[in-house]
């Protein structure tokens, strides 16, 4: 059952329309007290016994900033212990980067954070995922690579 552009099922542009029918209908209900408030939204209770064992702050961890391109600094990359958020550190170049993630997992550390800047390079990110995947890898990943064509 599909729309005469074959792109989208026609039951989506039912659905929708019907949406827009019900908020049209509903907007012009009156008054009074069977009156329809669409500004109410009904929370449901949290039970706090689940709450309770939420921890109250966030867990510090290491955390791998990659900042834009610079002439001055070496890298683009900068690894920062737990707690030294407000200082900065040394930049790094990929392969003293690739070096300090393995001595901090061979001290059995934590995956640390990537936190790229804004006016970082793509390929810097990239590189930065590369790095750490290689050390602590997960089991969702796929690389997208180009593939040659046959003659």
């Amino acid at each position: 059952m599909a729309s005469g552009s074959e792109t989208a099922p026609a039951w989506l542009f039912s659905f929708v329309d019907l949406a827009f029918l019900l908020l049209i209908a509903l907007t012009q209900v009156g008054g009074g007290p069977r009156a329809v408030d669409l500004g109410e939204i009904i929370v449901p209770r949290v039970n706090e016994d689940a709450t309770s064992a939420l921890p109250a702050g966030a867990q510090e961890r290491w955390q791998l900033r990659i900042h834009p391109p610079s002439p001055t600094e070496i890298g683009p990359f900068e690894l920062l212990a737990p707690g030294s958020a407000g200082t900065a550190g040394a930049h790094l170049t990929a392969a003293a980067l690739r070096e300090q993630l393995g001595r901090l997992h061979d001290a059995r550390g934590d995956k640390p954070l990537l936190a790229p800047h804004q006016d970082s390079r793509s390929q810097d990110l990239l590189d930065a995922i590369a790095l750490v995947e290689a050390r602590w890898p997960e089991g969702r990943r796929a690389a997208v690579s180009p593939v040659a064509a046959n003659p």
